[in-house]
């Protein structure tokens, strides 16, 4: 027996949760997307797709089930979004840290570890990764990857300094207090653009979802 619950809905399209007795998955679907983002939608889910089969193996991230022009599923991982079930302290970003480790070698960058909602505290206290709408796999690992691996490393050190601040390493305060040029851009010129688009025009929020996902995430 199965039945789906909406997690989420916006201009991209629907994110369904899909529980079964067998096993749960989580189901993008952007068929709903508005007419005039549809492509944009599509495009997204195909980065997704790519990323997350560059990842296949990695149990701490979903695995790709199936993807089509409209729809993706990936498997459903068990756990609560981190600012609802707060980190359990050093060992937490010990075990986060080693997975974002993990994906930079396969070349993925996450490019959304600034929500909390997309970082999930597992059952036996050890870090997972969601929502990989917006990852963006790179064969070359030229500048523009360095960069945005590097983001993924402060946004995570962020969560740190917020949840275990006295375990900060020397090293990772610096991280923390030199962003790239690149980030000082966004935060200064396209950042307040972002916000008004897509908080103002989408309805977006920076943890949009996460009262709905609770434990299923």
């Amino acid at each position: 027996m199965s039945r789906k619950r909406l997690l989420k809905k916006d201009l991209f399209g629907e994110v369904w949760l899909q529980e079964s007795t067998a096993e749960s998955s989580i189901l993008r679907d952007t068929g709903s997307a508005h007419w005039w983002v549809r492509w944009l939608a599509r495009w997204l889910l195909k980065r997704e797709a790519m990323a997350l089969a560059a990842l296949d193996g990695i149990d701490a991230v979903p695995t790709l089930i199936h993807c089509s022009d409209d729809q993706l599923t990936r498997s459903y991982i068990g756990g609560t979004p981190m600012h609802l079930g707060t980190p359990p302290g050093k060992s937490y970003f010990v075990s986060a840290a080693r997975l974002l480790r993990r994906m930079h070698r396969a070349d993925v960058v996450h490019n959304d570890l600034a929500k909390e909602p997309n970082l999930i505290v597992r059952d036996d206290g050890s870090a997972a990764f969601i929502d990989f709408q917006l990852a963006w796999q790179s064969l070359g690992r030229g500048r523009i990857f360095r960069i945005a691996a590097r983001e993924d490393i402060r946004h995570l050190l962020k969560h740190k300094r917020t949840y275990c601040p006295e375990e900060l390493t020397d090293r990772e305060r610096s991280i923390l207090d030199n962003p790239s040029g690149l980030s000082r851009l966004w935060m200064g010129a396209f950042k307040p653009v972002y916000l008004f688009v897509t908080r103002r025009m989408f309805g977006w929020s920076d943890r949009e979802g996460a009262g709905d996902r609770g434990q299923r995430t």
